[in-house]
């Protein structure tokens, strides 16, 4: 489903060149509940922008479902994107001016979808989310996890093959964090939804079955004492 085949990012800093990613080859199956973890600067980040279409890489090819995105254009990432990737992000990314059920239809005002339809599909989205009760309540009326289940549910509203949560966990408390870790697992498990969480945190990590490390912008095999704590 997802294969990426020597992938290079390098971006320009000042007259130097900084290469953010060497040389990345890495296949993701349909199916998989994958983390990606590294300490801060290691390009896990790059990669999940890779991955979700948000950026293209210098050299190298990206195969997504069949299609090679490595050269697309803006506009047609962005179809790519909308058609195919859910996003959660730490921070949430709600407007502050809509309704919960309001953000949760904004992918499919993007797709073209009815009206009637949009208001369908997003209430059925929060009811996944256990928010049925909260479809008309502004964020600045809902809790951390409240909100990131928003979140959730706006991401799979378009039915996404993939969900990309980067640190989805990092401003909750940990109650909430296993409450949203859950709520992947279940999208994962239940709905086959693939699901790749980019996370510094080996708690989080340890829902995934499997767990990329990256170090200095390369995939790096896991240590002993690492794949003790991921089996």
């Amino acid at each position: 489903m997802i294969e990426l085949e020597s992938i290079t990012k390098t971006y320009l800093l000042g007259k130097e060149n900084v290469n953010v990613l060497n040389n990345i080859s890495l296949k993701i199956e349909q199916g998989e509940f994958v983390a990606i973890m590294g300490p801060s600067g290691s390009g896990k980040s790059t990669l999940m922008n890779m991955i979700g279409c948000l950026d293209k890489p210098t050299s190298g090819n990206y195969t997504l479902s069949g299609e090679n995105v490595s050269h697309y254009s803006e506009n047609e990432l962005a179809r790519v994107r909308n058609q195919s990737i859910g996003f959660v992000f730490q921070q949430f990314h709600l407007l502050p001016r809509l309704s919960a059920l309001k953000n949760v239809e904004l992918p499919m005002i993007y797709a073209g979808v009815s009206k009637v339809e949009r208001q369908l599909r997003a209430e059925e989205a929060l009811n996944k989310v256990g928010l049925s009760d909260r479809m008309d309540h502004l964020p600045n009326a809902l809790s951390g996890g409240q909100k990131q289940r928003v979140a959730i549910a706006r991401a799979i509203v378009n039915k996404p093959k993939i969900i990309l949560a980067d640190e989805p966990t990092g401003a909750l408390d940990s109650k909430t964090s296993t409450a949203i870790m859950e709520q992947f697992r279940e999208l994962n498990g239940e709905e086959g939804v693939t699901v790749i969480v980019v996370t510094h945190e080996s708690e989080v990590a340890a829902y995934a079955n499997r767990t990329i490390f990256v170090r200095d912008g390369m995939i790096q095999l896991p240590s002993a004492s690492n794949r003790g704590a991921s089996e």
